[in-house]
């Protein structure tokens, strides 16, 4: 009997399946579109999917706005500004201007290319008047310790933008707009993804064409497909607080039969005043490991974009001997980075460019 594929490997292939790359090129293969007169692209995955639109139209305009260190895929001839994430910076500021800018610049009967993945929010603003760059990240780092979900940040961050929930390509003046996303949202929504900001109002006078082109779905298809074993359950159900996802998570997985379980969507957690380093995926794998103190049992849970929360890990890799006595304290402070790294049990990956939430792969023998 053949040993059972490694997690990181099963991880990598779902990953590597929704890769920002491949999945523009698949969809420029399957659905090709007009030479657009201006790309541009705003996300963690930007770089990757700048780079395979380049490969179709290497002589029209790119820009690119992406986080810091994930514009290695971007193309040589590109506009790249890096910024912030989660907390906007001053580059994100000059990231939403410069994309305003390349969409204004657009002629009458032009046509847009329009590249968004997760992250956006963060990386690109224009800011209404009355607001500063310090209120904005104080409002960004109360939703983030809130605990609030992705749909409830976005609308909030919909409100306060001049870019975001279509205002930005009601700028255009051209006929046609292409957008295609990856996302890394719950139903998979345009509006959504990066708060909207490559989605068009409903009385757009131009032409609007959008597709989702990589999902977790997607993603978790992928891992179920090279896995090789027996597949308990492939559902996308990771949306509650990490504490409440654990404690149903553990009993699953506790009460189930042997093999696999594959899980995506996007917990939350609730952050004390000074958090620690860390993230929700590193609280959820900590919190996991917990529940599942003895069991034979190994759980890896992390971002697909490789990041998990201000740190340069993706997760963590966690088993029934993981926990010990100072882990509840990491946990209580929001600071699991330092306990995972010393169990060995910290999982990186570096920028993936994807992202499409985040993974869970657990077997159980």
């Amino acid at each position: 009997m053949h040993d059972p594929i490694p997690l990181k490997t099963l991880w990598r292939a779902g990953v590597d399946a929704v890769g920002g790359a491949n999945s523009v090129y698949k969809s420029l293969t399957d659905t090709p579109i007009t030479t657009p007169d201006q790309i541009i692209a705003v996300g963690k995955a930007a770089g990757a999917m700048a780079k395979a639109a380049a490969d179709f139209f290497p002589d029209t305009p790119c820009l690119v706005v992406t986080k810091y260190d994930h514009g290695q895929d971007c193309p040589t001839s590109a506009d790249l500004i890096e910024a912030a994430h989660p907390v906007p910076d001053v580059q994100s500021l000059a990231g939403g201007q410069a994309l305003r800018d390349a969409v204004m610049r657009c002629n009458p009967g032009g046509h847009l290319l329009c590249l968004v993945s997760g992250g956006a929010s963060a990386l690109a603003e224009v800011l209404p008047e009355g607001w500063s760059l310090d209120r904005l990240a104080s409002e960004t780092q109360r939703m983030l310790a809130s605990g609030a979900d992705i749909h409830a940040m976005n609308a909030r961050r919909k409100e306060i933008s001049q870019i975001k929930g279509g205002k930005l390509l009601a700028l255009f003046q051209g006929s046609k707009v292409t957008s295609l996303a990856i996302s890394d949202v719950e139903g998979d929504v345009l509006g959504v993804i990066g708060s909207g900001i490559g989605d068009a109002f409903p009385d757009a006078t131009f032409s609007f064409d959008a597709r989702i082109v990589a999902s977790n779905a997607i993603a978790r298809g992928a891992v179920a497909k090279v896995a090789g074993e027996p597949l308990i359950c492939n559902e996308e159900t990771l949306y509650e607080d990490i504490g409440t996802l654990a404690s149903r998570l553990g009993k699953m997985l506790k009460s189930g039969p042997a093999g696999l379980y594959l899980l995506g969507g996007e917990p939350t957690v609730i952050l004390p005043e000074i958090p620690g380093m860390g993230g929700r995926n590193m609280a959820l794998g900590l919190t996991l490991a917990r529940e599942m103190q003895g069991a034979d049992i190994e759980i890896l849970v992390a971002g697909t974009d490789g990041t998990d929360g201000p740190t340069d890990a993706a997760g963590a890799i966690v088993t029934g001997q993981t926990w010990t006595d100072q882990a509840q304290d990491a946990l209580d402070r929001a600071d699991a980075y330092p306990f995972l790294r010393d169990a060995n049990a910290l999982f990186k990956s570096g920028p993936t460019g994807t992202n499409v939430m985040d993974l869970l792969i657990a077997r159980k023998r």
